[in-house]
This record gives structure tokens, sequence and C-alpha cells, in this order.
């Protein structure tokens, strides 16, 4: 059963759920970035997490005042994509490909060509959940994910994702549905910007830090020779999206296969770093991204 804390974020989904369906998607958007703002004032542990982590990542390279002005965005950006996130629960299919702009969709229909599937890596960067309508569109897509914590708001979620064409795994026991998804020639799609717990990670290089990383989507790799096809979702102007296919990566393998998974971590996470540099403002600062540290390193912050 529901606890008393999980009830009441449910109806607070229902709440919104309601006014959502009927009004106006800019207004939705809009309500939704309000409600960043005052999440930003009113909810210090993770605003101070933002901006230890954005000092983490820029130093002396921006000011204070600069940091904070990306901190507070990146509040607003992510009411912005829970209000959509609620919204296109109503939304026809067609309207939310609308919305979506691409580019370089020849990057994955020739992945796939090749008959292995692919292993896509994005991050919690723009609004990776939308970016599935148009993915879908080439071909099956299972994105791997952790079930919320809420378990009503996680199924809420599942049905929004599969409207939007995803097959959902949960990466507790995701191991042979990822494999046998790649041998059916479908996409897998992988989140590798958050932290992990040391026994579980591999540390790579994130804006100058050692990182805890996941080391599944190298594994995936090294086991399946599935391409790895970086792939990006972020806002332009006004409610629209720009969906960024990038070419599969180049790998060359050792046969180490530790170094390998070190390496391949690394080459993904730094392009991550390059895209959250192009537009800070629509990272997740919020998540405690270099909180586990190396073996007898203090944590930062």
């Amino acid at each position: 059963m529901a606890d008393i804390h999980e009830n009441i974020e449910f109806f607070g989904f229902q709440f919104l759920k309601i006014p959502f369906s009927v009004l106006p998607r800019p207004i939705c958007l809009a309500i939704g970035g309000a409600l960043g703002s005052l999440i930003y004032h009113i909810d210090m542990k993770h605003r101070q997490i933002a901006l230890s982590n954005l000092n983490t990542a820029f130093g002396t390279r921006f000011s204070d005042a600069k940091q904070k002005k990306i901190a507070k965005a990146s509040f607003r950006h992510f009411g912005r994509v829970f209000a959509d996130i609620i919204k296109v629960r109503q939304m026809k299919q067609d309207r939310v490909l609308k919305s979506i702009s691409i580019e370089g969709t020849e990057h994955l229909e020739k992945a796939l060509q090749e008959g292995k599937g692919a292993l896509i890596f994005s991050a919690h960067l723009g609004n990776w959940e939308l970016a599935t309508a148009p993915v879908s569109q080439i071909g099956k897509v299972n994105v791997i994910t952790r079930p919320l914590d809420n378990r009503l708001l996680e199924k809420e979620l599942l049905q929004i994702r599969k409207k939007l064409g995803a097959t959902v795994i949960y990466k507790q026991q995701a191991a042979r549905p990822i494999l046998r998804a790649l041998k059916d020639n479908e996409m897998v799609a992988i989140l590798i910007d958050q932290n992990v717990v040391r026994n579980q990670a591999v540390f790579v290089d994130f804006f100058g830090k050692p990182a805890a990383t996941t080391p599944s989507l190298a594994a995936f790799f090294l086991k399946t020779d599935a391409p790895l096809v970086p792939v990006f979702c972020c806002p332009v102007q006004s409610g629209k999206y720009h969906l960024k296919i990038l070419p599969p990566l180049k790998i060359i393998v050792t046969g180490d296969e530790e170094q390998d998974v070190l390496k391949i971590t690394q080459l993904c996470t730094k392009i991550i770093q390059n895209q959250i540099q192009e537009n800070p403002k629509v990272w997740m600062w919020f998540h405690d991204r270099w909180k586990t540290r190396p073996e007898g390193e203090e944590r930062i912050g």
C-alpha cells in the first residue's frame, strides 16, 4: 500500500493533471516554469546541491552570480519538463512530433542496418522523455530506468512513456531483456549522467573531477558490438525541441576489458559534458552528481 507521502505526491500530480488537460500547452509550460522557480526558492537542500555542482564544474570560470542564474534557470527548465510530461498524456502523437525538429536521423538508420541493434546514450539534459517519440518512428526503442520511489506516480509515468513509444526495462534485472532487444535489432536507451554507488561504478573525469559512473553502457557494447549513438533533445524556442542524433562512436577495443570499459565510459561522459557546456541551463544540476567519491577522497561540497 502507498504511504501518506506517496498519496500526497500522487494527488498533487492529479490536481495538476486536471487543469493541464484543458489549458493550452504554452500556459502549462509557464505554470511549470513558475513552479520550478518556487521550488528553487523553498528547497534549500537541492538549491545548495545545484550551486555546489556548478562551482565544481565551472569554478572561477563563472562568477557566483552567473552560477546562481544557471541554477535558477535549471529549476525553471525542469518545471517546464514536468509540465510537458503531464500535458503530453492527452496530446495526439502527431502534435508531439510536430513540437520536435530532428537532426541526424540517418545515423540511427545506418546503425540499425548493421543488424546488431543500437545502444543510445543520453543524459538528464533538455527533455529526454519526449525524445522517445521521434526515435520510436525509426524503430522499437527500449528505455532503461529505475522505477520511481512513488509507486503510484511510477504507474502514471509508465503510461506516458508507452504513449511516447517507449518500452520500459527496469534496470534491476535488465541484462537479459537488453541483450534480447539488441539481438532483435532494437534500440536500447540509457542515461549515464547520474551518480552511482562505489561498488557499481567506474570513476571518469567529468568537468575535471572524478565522477562515479555506470559501466553498463560500455559493458553491453563490448558484449554485443551494437553501435553507440549519442542522442540529445533540448529546447529551442516557443515550446519547441530539437533532437540531435550524433554519428555512432568509433571504438577501438584493446581486449583489456577493464581498460576498455573505462575508456568507453570516459568518451561517452565527455560527449555529455560537451553537450551540457553548450546549454548548461537545461541540465539537472540539483542531482548530487559527485556524491560518491573514490576510496579515501573526501566528499565535494
